[in-house]
């Protein structure tokens, strides 16, 4: 058995030692324990395992006579490092013992492979009669989701840059999420610019024409008073009101106006803690990214697939 005062002096000599793979071989994959994996990679160990496994047909690469190719694991741990933090790429490159300039090219391989692989498995609807249920021990009946538009922000792009200028006054990309009771997303849309508005956002999204045709949820309608009611999704005052979206009354209200705006609130509270805990959980979306109009779209995605995992 190896004494902790042993296993720290060991730890940080390999920290030490910047250029140094060991860190990653001897230490990270063999001694840390999964509260170190939970705060460093914001996922346990054998989830980490179980993503590399599913992402290894499509990040696998070949050893050619010049290098030994990097390793699944390696690969998806350097861009889980720099996605769950706000550390330069040259960090990061210390960290793993690799040069600067591999860094941003993994990071982005292993976003689109975890785009390309488990968007359409992970950010899904899933099962409707559990998020209702949810959502109604929660005060709000026949409610499908709660959806919101966060600002991640990025540096100024070369054209168009006043387009991205939000209301806060800074450069941003717009990310839209339905999500349900437990603040899973199961829906998101990115990729506008900050300065487009919430409600022009959601009119220009596939789940707005989905939810206009009928084809989101399924038929599922309660009586309320003497009105038929089918799923509804709920949102603030920004966006409009639709037979299936509902939004806070406005204005003077009485008792009853009041009690309905409080339950749609509780309900609707959900979508902006998951965005909480979205940004809190992969740092890098509060800080500028400095990637293309392209890639950003790509980054914010696996990171809503990585928040769902």
């Amino acid at each position: 058995m190896v004494a902790m005062g042993h296993v720290d002096a060991v730890e940080r000599r390999f920290w030490a030692r910047e250029t140094s793979t060991d860190w990653w071989n001897r230490i990270v994959l063999q001694v840390w324990d999964e509260s170190q994996w939970l705060r460093n990679f914001r996922m346990r160990k054998g989830t980490f395992l179980e993503l590399c496994e599913l992402l290894s047909p499509a990040l696998k690469r070949k050893d050619t006579r010049m290098r030994a190719a990097l390793t699944v694991q390696k690969r998806v741990a350097i861009a889980l490092w720099k996605l769950a933090t706000p550390d330069s790429y040259r960090s990061v490159a210390n960290h793993f013992g690799m040069g600067k300039s591999i860094m941003g090219v993994v990071v982005m391989q292993v976003a689109k492979a975890i785009v390309d692989v488990l968007l359409s498995k992970v950010v899904t609807l899933g099962n409707v009669e559990v998020i209702i249920d949810g959502f109604a021990a929660m005060g709000f009946p026949n409610c499908g989701g709660a959806i919101d538009g966060t600002h991640i922000p990025i540096l100024g792009p070369d054209h168009q840059a006043s387009q991205y200028i939000n209301r806060k006054g800074y450069f941003s990309m717009v990310l839209q999420a339905l999500v349900d009771h437990r603040g899973r997303f199961t829906n998101i849309y990115v990729g506008l610019p900050g300065k487009v508005h919430d409600a022009r956002v959601f009119r220009n999204s596939g789940l707005f024409r989905r939810l206009q045709e009928g084809a989101y949820f399924p038929d599922h309608k309660i009586t309320v008073g003497d009105v038929e009611m089918p799923i509804v999704i709920l949102g603030d005052p920004a966006y409009s009101l639709m037979p299936w979206l509902m939004k806070p009354y406005t204005g003077t209200l009485d008792s009853e106006k009041e009690l309905f705006n409080y339950g749609l609130s509780k309900c609707r509270m959900v979508v902006e803690c998951a965005f909480g805990r979205l940004k809190r959980r992969w740092r890098s979306l509060l800080t500028r990214s400095d990637l293309s109009e392209t890639n950003i779209p790509i980054v914010i995605a696996a990171c809503c697939v990585l928040h769902n995992l």
